[in-house]
């Protein structure tokens, strides 16, 4: 019992130091896009563009890796992703041409679908009760592997650096975090352990059929969350990848350590407070506390709703503040925009491992998949031409979200959300729910 304890907390250590560079590595460009666009000759809207391509091969990578990770376990797909990734962004430190260095980049994006490696490693060593918090605390640390990437790469890898092999700094920042990317993968891959019992392996591994995925994927709880991650997740990757130029542009802030510094401060809020969101619904379930009556019964819901609702009004102050034209302001907002996220995103992965403890890396690679789509548009959204500046924005999307959130709220009535697992848009099994608040 100690050994598997122990290994428990080590897994949760592994997975999110793993995480946490992933991420670090996904947004690495972020404090950089001046001096890029200024060698490669890129306009605000190619900005944008290389933005919202970080996110591109997300959805389906995440979707693979979810279920590689049930079928083989997630030490060995853990170690493989951030080899490549490592490999790749060492090669892009050497591009000369700017369409070399966007493929290149693209694949090192895919750093960001170790997400449901993680999340599906960390279900399989803890327990329900417990389940949200440790999520949390995984992913709400990992996330702040941008922020890592917003305050430490512009200081250590500066304007003036002159380096042994570059004498540009964002070519030496790629380089060397592709150098300890491949070194965790060898870390990971020889300190992983799957799962806490055989078992417990055995089981999540017959579950990962093509069958079972379908199955799966199209249950109404699946597809709530999926849209909701669209509204949290993805708007956290938007804004990773586009806050740094938002508070240079948009207030002409031309420092680039302090408009990094200003968008940090959104994914420290981002990350960090993430293992409340998990804590809060385990809390509501554990005690079988309503908050909102309308739900009654479905505790975790009834807070993923109100966080839900927290990001909306949330996107709107981003707007007011913006126009106010004070940049202080605009922080602040970025700020509480970072905290709804937070809550919101652990909410959901409390939710996840809980409804579908025998395929959460199936369910895991499918919300987070689908969730990463948010950070493909919303950039575009952020930088469109169409658009009177660059505050309105965040106003439209949080306009776009409602319709997420009313659909949310349908799923959560009692009598759906009984059978949310069971109960999709291909049908149903006509079996039991396995949700944890019946």
């Amino acid at each position: 019992m100690g050994l598997i304890r122990m290994t428990k907390w080590r897994t949760l250590l592994l997975a999110t130091v793993g995480f946490n560079f992933s991420f670090l590595v996904w947004f690495s460009f972020a404090p950089f896009t001046g001096p890029m666009a200024e060698e490669f000759g890129l306009s605000l809207g190619e900005i944008g563009v290389l933005a919202s391509a970080a996110i591109w091969l997300a959805p389906f990578g995440r979707i693979l890796t979810g279920w590689l990770s049930d079928k083989y376990g997630a030490p060995s797909v853990f170690a493989i992703v951030l080899a490549y990734v490592g490999v790749f962004s060492m090669a892009s430190a050497f591009a000369q041409s700017y369409a070399v260095f966007f493929v290149e980049r693209l694949v090192v994006a895919t750093a960001g679908i170790t997400f449901v490696v993680g999340i599906q490693h960390v279900s399989e060593w803890f327990d329900e009760e417990n389940l949200g918090t440790a999520e949390g605390v995984y992913a709400g640390v990992g996330n702040a592997g941008a922020a890592g990437g917003a305050l430490v790469l512009p200081r250590v890898f500066g304007p003036e650096w002159s380096g042994p092999l570059f004498q540009t700094n964002w070519r030496a920042a790629f380089f060397y975090t592709g150098v300890v990317s491949v070194l965790l993968a060898a870390t990971y891959y020889l300190l992983g352990e799957a799962a806490a019992t055989e078992e417990r392996r055995q089981a999540t591994a017959e579950s990962a059929t093509l069958k079972q995925w379908v199955h799966t994927a199209t249950r109404y709880g699946t597809v709530a969350l999926a849209l909701a991650y669209v509204m949290s997740f993805g708007l956290e990757l938007s804004m990773n990848g586009w806050l740094a130029t938002y508070y240079r542009e948009a207030f002409d802030t031309n420092n680039l350590v302090l408009a990094s510094t200003f968008a940090a401060t959104f994914s420290v809020a981002a990350g960090l407070l993430r293992p409340i969101g998990g804590y809060v619904s385990d809390y509501l379930a554990r005690e079988e506390k309503n908050i909102l009556p309308v739900f009654e019964g479905r505790y975790r819901e009834q807070w993923t709703f109100v966080a839900l609702s927290f990001i909306v009004v949330a996107m709107g102050v981003m707007t007011l503040a913006g126009l106010s034209g004070d940049v202080l302001i605009a922080v602040a907002a970025g700020f509480l925009v970072g905290m709804s996220c937070a809550f919101a995103e652990g909410a959901i992965f409390a939710q996840v491992p809980a409804m579908f403890p025998n395929s959460s890396g199936a369910v895991a690679g499918v919300v987070g998949g689908v969730g990463t789509v948010g950070g493909i548009v919303y950039p575009l959204v952020y930088s469109s031409a169409l658009l009177p500046n660059l505050h309105v924005g965040y106003a439209v999307v949080g306009a776009v979200m409602v319709p997420i959130v009313l659909l949310n709220a349908w799923v959560y009535r009692p009598h759906v959300a009984s059978r949310a697992t069971v109960d999709g848009f291909l049908g149903s099994t006509g079996g039991p729910t396995t949700t944890d608040d019946d």
